[in-house]
């Protein structure tokens, strides 16, 4: 399973290209979003989480679970979750942090960092793997990653090792020339940032992210243990699997039970960092405001990271126009697990919807869970507007 991005998620579907009114802000939030999440549920989601600030008043906290979910555990709105491509947000204002510090530069060749790691690396830059215009192959599409991603591998990846799987492949394309989502450019920065550090990942995101904005239930997993109370992630057994997925993603490992195998036992490894963060929608929401409102980067290098190229994607997130006003974020996908979080220019309004499965996105599978998630993550973006 790729690890989503903005362009294969949900955010475009009620993002940029929406017709105007497409939208409207709820009478009553809370209630409507409870509603909302509840038909996902019925849909066929095993759990749901949804949090939204507008700003201005409590926080509206949703979780909704499917009643056979109950057995493994009680959902709640503040437990953590895989985060899956939302890393790149956190992961590319690192890289902004050290850039301010003059410690790398976004015309940094990949060759500079990683001497003869890359195939034509003088020709990729720092900013091309952060806007995904590098033209890198992803690694995820390789089969070589797929036990890992069905949790039946308990091999230990390395960012160097995750990259070499990406570059065995030909380009997409000329460096520069075009925009390919691919998760091999973040594990290549990934690599860059413990050379520029002799840091790991790990140390990095806890040193300049989680401590210093007090995020207690925000982490870059380095094995399959969570630190707190978590949300349990599912997907549907072989039997149970919608026939859209194809044959070498209908098995996962983990335990089994009404249809279903929970899969939150397994390593996120995989991901690296372009996908291995663990978070809860309270803390994202911590750290877009102080992302967005310049706590944690100089001016110069926001304005780096809100300079896109199309469709939308700065350095490690995305912008778009909603009917109900124009959100900066990204998405995520791992089994189990897939999440939207978006917020305003300023950090201040935030909104997070994550879905406690994903195969059914990953591969279009499962119309009805889509038709449900839309508008749930429709009200929810409105309310944060509101």
């Amino acid at each position: 399973m790729r690890l989503l991005g903005v362009a294969a998620g949900v955010v475009l579907a009620v993002g940029a290209g929406a017709p105007a009114g497409a939208a409207t802000v709820p009478d009553s939030t809370a209630s409507e979003i409870r509603r909302l999440a509840r038909e996902v549920v019925e849909a066929g989601a095993p759990g749901v989480i949804v949090r939204v600030d507008d700003g201005d008043g409590r926080p509206v906290e949703v979780a909704e679970q499917a009643a056979w979910t109950r057995k493994d555990h009680l959902l709640k709105a503040g437990d953590e979750f895989r985060v899956g491509s939302n890393t790149k947000v956190m992961i590319a204002t690192v890289a902004l942090q050290l850039v301010g510090e003059g410690k790398l530069a976004l015309t940094d060749s990949v060759e500079k960092w990683l001497p003869g790691k890359v195939p034509n690396g003088r020709a990729i830059t720092v900013r091309m793997l952060l806007n995904h215009t590098s033209g890198l192959f992803d690694y995820t599409t390789d089969p070589v990653i797929r036990p890992s991603m069905l949790g039946k591998g308990r091999r230990q990846w390395t960012s160097a090792q995750l990259l070499a799987i990406g570059v065995k492949h030909d380009p997409l394309f000329a460096p520069g020339k075009k925009w390919a989502y691919s998760n091999t450019n973040y594990v290549a920065i990934g690599a860059i940032l413990e050379r520029v550090t002799r840091s790991s990942l790990a140390d990095l995101v806890r040193d300049r992210i989680a401590r210093p904005l007090g995020l207690q239930h925000t982490y870059f997993a380095t094995d399959a243990s969570w630190h707190g109370s978590h949300a349990h992630g599912y997907e549907p057994d072989a039997a149970h699997m919608p026939p859209a997925v194809p044959v070498g993603f209908r098995s996962f490992a983990g335990k089994q039970h009404d249809g279903h195998v929970d899969v939150s036992g397994n390593d996120p490894g995989w991901g690296g960092a372009a996908g291995a963060v663990v978070s809860t929608t309270r803390d994202w929401a911590r750290f877009y405001e102080a992302l967005m409102s310049g706590k944690l980067l100089p001016a110069a290098q926001l304005a780096q990271m809100r300079t896109t190229v199309e469709p939308g994607y700065g350095l490690g997130i995305q912008t778009g126009v909603h009917p109900c006003g124009t959100f900066w974020g990204h998405d995520g996908g791992m089994p189990g697990y897939l999440s939207t979080t978006l917020t305003d220019s300023s950090g201040s309004r935030t909104a997070t919807v994550l879905i406690a499965t994903e195969s059914w996105a990953e591969f279009e599978a499962d119309p009805k869970i889509a038709k449900a998630a839309q508008a749930l993550q429709k009200a929810a973006t409105c309310a944060m507007f509101k």
